[in-house]
């Protein structure tokens, strides 16, 4: 069965068609900054296993061999291409999917540039939706 997912507007859709290499959450500060978040969780693929079915990403050429596609319209992160470091393999945002607990992540990577409070965030107070106004 296929794994779905596309970008926050819509515009964007893929499939993925094929098992998943590793899923890992990355803290390098690249990807924070592009995110925008203290993490982003990585799927990774053999690039002919994911089919844009909808819509074309945009391209920034993050780093020089780093290509992040990302929705024009919506911004939303989908993909991390590197043929330099990881010749024909696809990093999807696993926030991404349809499904985001279809595919579980299994590893932390690049913890050297981790958030110092990200190590102890599993500590912080949980509430269901908002914490109460007082």
């Amino acid at each position: 069965m296929p794994v779905t997912g596309g970008c926050h507007c819509g515009a964007i859709r893929y499939e993925v068609n094929g098992e998943t290499m590793v899923h890992a959450l990355c803290h390098c500060t690249d990807c924070r900054r592009h995110s925008g978040a203290p993490m982003v969780g990585w799927a990774m693929y053999p690039r002919e296993a994911v089919k844009v079915v909808r819509g074309q990403p945009k391209i920034y050429h993050s780093s020089e061999h780093g290509r992040r596609h990302f929705c024009a319209d919506c911004g939303t992160g989908l993909f991390y291409i590197n043929e330099n470091l990881m010749p024909d393999v696809i990093d999807i945002q696993s926030g991404t999917y349809d499904d985001p607990d279809a595919i579980p992540a299994v590893m932390h990577i690049q913890v050297a540039e981790r958030i110092g409070w990200m190590e102890r965030a599993h500590e912080l107070p949980v509430f269901e939706r908002f914490p109460p106004l007082e």
